[in-house]
């Protein structure tokens, strides 16, 4: 992870595995900030769905334990997001960099779309 002063105020920039343990140890809120229509076709597994066409921070909830991380497909989106977030008084704010194109890339799981039936399967899934 890496951060940089938007002013005066913090963007990090998450890598995939920052994501991922953030997400095991259950410290963060991972937002989705892409259309429904890629949400249904293939999604990081728990993360919510606030696109970006009608994203207003005041939907969201301030405070709490879990820290917010954005992403989108390639992390443009869900920068527009974080500075948004950011402009609305809040301090500090994640995005994954790279998007999901780079979640799917290190091979990290995520829900995809089983094109013979339509229905939900796990990709990259470990299997213990």
């Amino acid at each position: 992870m890496h951060s940089e002063d938007v002013n005066g105020k913090v963007l990090e920039h998450w890598d995939c595995d920052d994501l991922e343990a953030a997400m095991a140890a259950g410290e963060v809120v991972t937002i989705d900030v892409r259309t429904p229509q890629e949400y249904l076709f293939e999604h990081i597994r728990g993360a919510l769905l606030l696109p970006l066409a009608g994203f207003d921070p005041a939907f969201l909830p301030e405070g709490g334990d879990k820290r917010l991380v954005f992403h989108c497909g390639s992390g443009v989106r869900s920068r527009k997001v974080a500075e948004a977030w950011l402009a609305a008084g809040h301090d500090r704010v994640a995005h994954l960099e790279g998007g999901f194109a780079a979640w799917k890339a290190a091979l990290k799981p995520y829900t995809g779309t089983d094109m013979a039936s339509g229905a939900p399967i796990r990709v990259n899934a470990k299997t213990d």
